[in-house]
């Protein structure tokens, strides 16, 4: 079968695929959400807290690599015999270099799809048609789009001087954060918050490091951070005597970023940024942003993750993510 890619590029895949794999965990989500009984790997080790909202069969999915600075390992990849390949990201003369590159070295099909947000729908739409899944693939680009038409139109409502700031706390300090015009941060300015970080984008792999003198100066109204587990600083932004003279901190305004399975705002940037913009957009403008966190959530891991979330699960997923 002849697809053309998002890349244009023109690649012969199995008209019938069985067994497929994401170069990385951008693309690996989108898979799994269609049907993982295809998928042949992760890009990563599961950590435990991941494992609760992920049915147990495919818990001991070989790592194949791929993720941050971990290099995609071509030997693993050919033992589990993968029927297309997928590599989801930037699409430029560099990306696709590098994909006909990998293409040719291991002799097998790679699509390229473009991860950009505003995209997604397109993306679901040539996954699904590779896969064999078009209906499934239908419903989810359906909600992705439905989700960005619905935040485009909120994000309208919101003037200059209503604009609430926000600081993304990153790294085991809480001293690393993304600029509004990074990829990784990109969910704040689309439901119109306004990203207190004004730094030079790491272009690399983000994380641009911000010192306390900044922080202190930038004062930022509401704080989200990696949660302890994922190896944030949570726990410290609430109880490091440095951190205590911020508006957000004096205010009880600081949140973890849910992360299980796949963190809702960033890293990787996947489709789990869409439940990202509903939680963002009610957690800085409720009265705009009207929707129940608690049904979305049960609605989307029903949808996305194939998981049916108990209400003990939703209010532990809750707990420390919006105001109780």
């Amino acid at each position: 079968m002849e697809i053309v890619d998002m890349a244009n590029r023109t690649v012969m895949v199995p008209k019938k695929v069985e067994k497929i794999l994401s170069t990385g965990p951008v693309g690996t989500i989108l898979i799994y959400s269609i049907n993982p009984d295809k998928m042949v790997g992760w890009n990563y080790e599961l950590r435990e807290g991941e494992k609760q909202y992920i049915n147990e069969k495919y818990h001991n999915l070989p790592n194949l690599g791929g993720a941050g600075k971990e290099p995609l390992n071509l030997e693993e990849v050919l033992k589990v015999d993968p029927d297309v390949l997928i590599t989801m990201g930037k699409i430029d003369d560099t990306s696709i270099s590098e994909t006909d590159e990998l293409q040719t070295k291991i002799d097998k099909p790679i699509i390229m799809l473009d991860s950009d947000i505003e995209k997604l729908d397109g993306s679901y739409e040539l996954l699904g048609k590779i896969m064999g899944e078009e209906k499934k693939a239908k419903e989810l680009g359906k909600y992705c789009r439905d989700t960005l038409e619905d935040i485009e139109k909120n994000s309208k409502k919101i003037t200059e001087d209503m604009k609430v700031g926000i600081y993304y706390a990153e790294g085991p300090a809480g001293l690393q954060t993304e600029p509004s015009n990074s990829w990784h941060g990109e969910v704040i300015d689309m439901i119109g918050g306004r990203n207190v970080a004004k730094v030079e984008i790491n272009e690399d792999t983000g994380k641009s490091e911000v010192s306390m003198e900044q922080l202190l100066k930038w004062d930022p109204e509401i704080i989200i951070s990696w949660d302890d587990e994922r190896g944030g600083y949570y726990s410290g932004i609430l109880e490091d005597p440095a951190w205590k003279d911020i508006k957000a901190v004096k205010n009880g305004e600081v949140y973890e970023i849910p992360n299980r399975p796949f963190n809702w705002f960033d890293r990787p940037p996947s489709v789990n940024r869409v439940l990202g913009l509903r939680w963002i957009g009610n957690l800085l403008y409720p009265e705009i942003y009207d929707y129940n966190m608690r049904e979305e959530v049960k609605e989307f891991y029903s949808k996305f993750y194939h998981y049916e979330l108990t209400e003990e699960e939703i209010d532990d997923l809750l707990k420390n993510t919006v105001r109780q």
